[in-house]
């Protein structure tokens, strides 16, 4: 049946007892139609309108109202009836449609089509839609920075590809090497179109130092990507004493000045 004339129309069907979709606790429960999937799952390429039913079966003894909806996902979804009335005992299937925007990037999209009742109870399943496309794997290393004894940055993921990226630390000073941290693989997973803010930790930094911090970053398919930042140490307890005695000198000098002047020396 088109899509168009099943807007129109709620299948109802008598529930058989021997049937058992997944459901949640409660009188009525809510899977995708058909039995058998735990989840929707859908592929299609931007632009593209995916048809998909989820049965809502009501097990009480008294009719049901619910209300439908969809969340996440970044996709527009429509239902033939998001408030279909279900008979005692019976199970409704409800199409719908989810329609992938034209601008969407090759990637996945994850949310829920939810069912509530009028009690306030909800059920979801989840909705996971599988946009296509090239894959493009393209990551970079941004606004690198030295704060006290950490390196701050950002990581984008700039492809159509979730990315486990990896992560090499280098830094030189005057005299040389003062850091270098051979490539490892970072403890996360970067989604396309994603900038995630990390830092390094760096306790062993030089105290009295001019560096230069290099952040190589790479991922699988991806290239390689480079970020670095500039940085002076100072230590400043040193830096305030030598300050004191110059000060120090200076106002002992200066004091001389007077009592000579005073005296008529010159």
């Amino acid at each position: 049946m088109p899509y168009a004339a099943a807007r129109a129309l709620l299948l109802t069907l008598p529930l058989l007892l021997a049937a058992t979709p997944a459901a949640t606790p409660g009188s009525w429960s809510v899977a995708p139609s058909g039995g058998g999937r735990p989840s929707f799952y859908a592929e299609g390429v931007p632009g593209a309108v995916l048809q998909e039913t989820v049965s809502v079966t009501n097990r009480g003894a008294e009719p049901l109202t619910v209300r439908l909806r969809a969340t996440g996902a970044g996709l527009r979804v429509a239902f033939a009836d998001a408030a279909p009335g279900i008979p005692a005992r019976t199970r409704a299937e409800v199409p719908f449609t989810v329609t992938v925007p034209a601008d969407a990037r090759p990637g996945d999209r994850v949310g829920e089509i939810v069912v509530r009742d009028s009690t306030g109870r909800e059920a979801g399943v989840r909705l996971l839609i599988r946009v296509g496309g090239p894959e493009l794997a393209a990551l970079t290393v941004e606004h690198v920075a030295v704060r006290g004894d950490r390196i701050t940055y950002e990581l984008v993921n700039r492809g159509t590809t979730a990315l486990v990226p990896r992560l090499a630390v280098h830094a030189d000073g005057v005299l040389g090497a003062v850091l270098d941290r051979p490539a490892r693989t970072l403890p996360v997973q970067l989604p396309p179109g994603r900038r995630l803010a990390l830092d390094e930790p760096w306790p062993g930094r030089p105290a009295l130092d001019a560096v230069t911090v290099r952040l190589t970053v790479t991922a699988p398919g991806a290239a390689r990507a480079t970020g670095r930042a500039s940085a002076r140490f100072v230590p400043w307890g040193a830096a305030a004493g030598a300050a004191a005695g110059a000060l120090s000198v200076a106002a002992a000098a200066v004091l001389v000045r007077r009592r000579k002047s005073v005296r008529g020396e010159c």
